[in-house]
């Protein structure tokens, strides 16, 4: 991570910098990602999973827990904190990265940049923190062996596809250490990335993926979720939610009010004067919309505004709670955990929402922190869970390529690609934990069955 304080004046040698990682081998060799996956100070999964529904909406839990049982992959899903837990008791470099937090699988997907191109990057940051990069790579490698699992993938091909994503991110961490400074950072993940990390035969689903997306924008949200009404008083026609519970339901009035205080409050921490496009707008509608795994129960707000000559857009307000690694890192205090989420996105991303920002909104007589993003940004995605064999592993390689391009925006590449030193132990150590952790998650998924079928946690689809 960057210093507090610029040292403009003294430039330190690429060897120097690869010299200091390669250092690190000595206390903490790659062959350490290769370990025990179970910690021995992790919480009970029951007792995990029940202090992480305290303080959300308490009508919303069962379905939270539903979601959670359905299979290991979404339980996973909802348990970054509990790996976290498993994680901080292992070994590390001593390099620390801003983190994703939440690496697994399908938290890559396609989304467009302000000029309509259509990207593939980290698309989610709930959990970001500065942590070990470690972390990231061996929760990434551990989805892609539950989502191979879940797609019926025999196990060699899910372990070839952890170890891809490893030796992937450590071959793209080389490659970033000899470019120019300005082209690492600037490069954009689009159409291109999928040759850089030899996964070319994702061609086709990611161009299927980005004409889905290039149509999955505001206005198709209004299509599918809203109806037309006309205000009499200005003569103007415009939209409103129809309810769909329980995932889109109707909030009351003062809810209402106080989301549209928080979009007015939220355009202030827009970059680049971008308030002054978001004014141009006017909120016509507001509803409460539950969404994920990891995040239901927690309060989740999608407004609808009109602009210019029919034009709509849908923003979403999401509650942001503390980083589920929080616990299990020395981070120091967050004064507002949107801010956090807003400022790891924006530094982890190549190109970020332009209307990423955060808000606080005042409801039942708490401060509650929110994101604020559009709803639906030209978003798009290839399902993990339903890849075959001969796709899996090509996914390993574009993920690990992607999160090796994120790290590289906090961590120097040069210092990285010192210590990983073109080992390739390294992805053999990486895939060996990986299914080692996946039948870890499938152990705890079962035991969370078993409390649901004896009662002693409710779950309900709802």
């Amino acid at each position: 991570m960057p210093e507090d304080h610029l040292n403009l004046r003294d430039l330190v040698p690429a060897e120097q910098v690869r010299a200091r990682g390669k250092a690190l081998r000595e206390r903490v060799p790659v062959t350490a990602r290769d370990r025990r996956a179970r910690g021995e100070h992790r919480p009970g999964v029951l007792e995990f999973v029940t202090a992480a529904h305290a303080g959300r909406l308490a009508h919303l839990v069962p379905l939270r827990v539903a979601r959670m049982v359905s299979g290991p992959f979404t339980f996973y899903r909802g348990t970054a904190g509990l790996m976290g837990a498993d994680l901080s008791e292992g070994p590390v470099s001593g390099l620390h990265a801003q983190l994703c937090g939440d690496a697994h699988a399908a938290n890559f997907g396609l989304y467009g940049t302000s000029r309509g191109e259509i990207v593939i990057d980290v698309n989610d940051f709930d959990e970001t923190i500065a942590g070990p990069w470690e972390w990231d790579v061996e929760r990434l490698a551990a989805s892609l062996v539950l989502a191979g699992r879940e797609s019926g993938v025999g196990e060699d091909d899910c372990a070839l596809a952890a170890r891809d994503a490893a030796r992937s991110y450590r071959l793209a961490v080389d490659a970033l250490a000899e470019q120019p400074f300005m082209r690492s950072w600037s490069a954009l993940p689009d159409q291109s990335i999928l040759a850089d990390a030899q996964a070319d035969d994702l061609l086709a689903a990611f161009q299927k993926a980005a004409k889905k997306a290039r149509k999955n924008n505001s206005a198709k949200v209004v299509r599918k979720w809203g109806e037309h009404i006309d205000d009499h008083e200005t003569g103007v026609r415009r939209h409103r939610f129809v309810s769909d519970p329980p995932v889109l339901t109707p909030v009351a009035e003062q809810v209402a009010d106080e989301v549209i205080a928080g979009l007015e409050r939220y355009g202030r921490t827009l970059p680049d004067g971008r308030a002054t496009l978001l004014s141009r707008f006017a909120v016509s509608d507001v509803a409460f919309r539950v969404v994920g795994t990891g995040s239901v129960g927690l309060h989740s707000y999608v407004a609808l505004l009109h602009g210019n000559d029919g034009e709509v857009l849908v923003l979403q307000l999401k509650q942001s709670i503390p980083s589920a690694l929080s616990p299990c890192l020395p981070a120091p205090p967050v004064a507002h955990e949107g801010e956090r989420i807003v400022r790891g996105a924006r530094l982890v991303q190549a190109e970020s929402d332009i209307l990423l920002g955060w808000t606080t909104l005042y409801l039942d007589g708490a401060r509650l922190p929110f994101i604020v993003r559009q709803f639906r940004n030209l978003k798009g995605g290839i399902d993990p869970a339903g890849l075959g064999a001969d796709l899996l592993d090509d996914y390993g390689r574009l993920a690990g390529a992607l999160l090796a391009r994120a790290h590289a925006r906090s961590l120097d590449p040069r210092l990285l690609a010192g210590y990983l030193d073109g080992d390739e132990r390294f992805e053999d150590a990486v895939a060996a934990f990986a299914v080692r952790y996946a039948d870890q998650t499938e152990a705890d998924h079962a035991e969370l069955k078993r409390a649901v079928a004896a009662g002693r946690i409710a779950a309900d689809p709802l």
